[in-house]
């Protein structure tokens, strides 16, 4: 039997990755132990995503820092009370800066809206039917100071199709982000994942992608 694995979730809004996770922990199909939902915003749905789910809720709000750097000590101290084996941003909005990233080095993970390298940032939907790009979707990566540029654990493409707009494309890449950022979550608890001289390891082999699949 896998022990759970503890792990600390950042949020910043609705918590929809964040209760997909809550899900397959609680089918069994998720070895975790979430020890605490930390959001960045006050009024954020995932914290009653949370509370709903039995677990810690904490604000940690920017806004009532006179510094980056002191919101960001914060967070951290927040975060290591719990002593998480694994840190995951699910719709964390904010850039951490470099310090706390290596911080976490090999135990920060990322889901983002768009098949990395591309469209980094923010509004990737929009930019996406924008560059008129075929194919569209989501990665989970490792978090480094290199902001959205961390090496790629998994991803998962959609076809963007000729009558999409942002809002439709988005339904189906949440759908995706929904179903790879556990997985990769259950790798991590399962140490088949880690993160090696700047690469992202499966299994000892290089992740592959789209759709993470390995050799």
């Amino acid at each position: 039997m896998i022990a759970q694995l503890p792990v600390v979730v950042l949020i910043s809004g609705r918590g929809s990755n964040l209760q997909a996770i809550i899900e397959q922990q609680q089918r069994g199909d998720l070895p975790v132990d979430i020890r605490a939902v930390i959001s960045s915003r006050p009024g954020a749905q995932g914290l009653d995503r949370a509370r709903d789910a039995g677990l810690p809720a904490v604000i940690v709000d920017p806004g009532r820092f006179p510094a980056r750097a002191l919101f960001e000590k914060a967070l951290m101290e927040e975060i290591d009370a719990r002593a998480p084996a694994l840190v995951v941003l699910a719709g964390f909005m904010l850039v951490l800066g470099s310090d706390f990233v290596r911080h976490y080095s090999g135990r920060l993970i990322n889901v983002h809206p768009s098949l990395l390298p591309q469209f980094k940032g923010l509004h990737t939907h929009e930019r996406a039917l924008q560059a008129g790009v075929r194919y569209h979707g989501a990665s989970v990566h490792f978090v480094t100071p290199d902001v959205d540029g961390g090496p790629v654990i998994i991803q998962a493409q959609v076809e963007v199709r000729a009558d999409d707009n942002a809002q439709t494309l988005a339904v189906r890449v949440l759908k995706e982000e929904h179903r790879i950022l556990p997985e990769a979550i259950r790798w991590f608890a399962q140490g088949r994942l880690g993160l090696e001289q700047g690469r992202a390891l499966l299994d000892g082999r290089p992740c592959m992608h789209p759709e993470g699949s390995v050799p």
